[in-house]
């Protein structure tokens, strides 16, 4: 059976890279219409609102993790996330109410610009993504962004302010393949 999971994620694996890398030396540049990214914007530069941006978009990956774990295409996963919009408002709502924050979220899934960003020697780069956006009450702070699918965001620790390490599988075995 472990065979088999395997198999099948190198499957993907191969799927993607074939579809969306470019390997540039000790790189990988990926196309941004094989990805679906997030961005979760805090409603101040205030420092209580950036906190409670940190414990939303903890809330928020808790909330669509195993709601978005089978998805094989970011098509299923865009549409996980559509069907999930009042889910994930309710989820950063209840983050903001339990912390006594009188402002609201909304969520929405659209299209946005996002600057080139790399994640461990993989780069997307610069250029317009299909996003879920979340904004906190005015949503005009410094924000937080990742990548919903395929989740190879969720390895970058460097601006990681709960202490918490993601791991993905999948991930690991594009870095091997690619010699990183």
């Amino acid at each position: 059976m472990l065979k088999q999971v395997v198999l099948i994620l190198f499957g993907l694996l191969l799927a993607i890279v074939g579809v969306c890398g470019v390997n540039s030396g000790t790189q990988t540049e990926l196309s941004n219409d094989c990805f679906l990214r997030i961005h979760i914007r805090a409603n101040s530069n205030d420092a209580v609102d950036q906190n409670v941006k940190y414990a939303v978009k903890n809330a928020v990956v808790s909330y669509l993790s195993p709601k978005l774990v089978n998805a094989t295409t970011k098509e299923q996963a865009m549409e996980i996330v559509k069907d999930n919009l009042a889910g994930i408002t309710s989820t950063a709502d209840s983050v903001l109410s339990n912390n006594g924050f009188s402002y609201t979220s909304n969520a929405k899934l659209t299209r946005e610009d996002f600057p080139t960003r790399e994640y461990n020697n993989v780069v997307l780069p610069s250029g317009e993504y299909d996003s879920l956006i979340v904004s906190l009450g005015e949503g005009v702070g410094n924000n937080w962004w990742c990548v919903v699918y395929p989740p190879l965001c969720f390895l970058n620790t460097t601006n990681n302010q709960d202490g918490v390490v993601y791991k993905s599988k999948l991930y690991e075995i594009v870095k091997s393949f690619f010699g990183g």
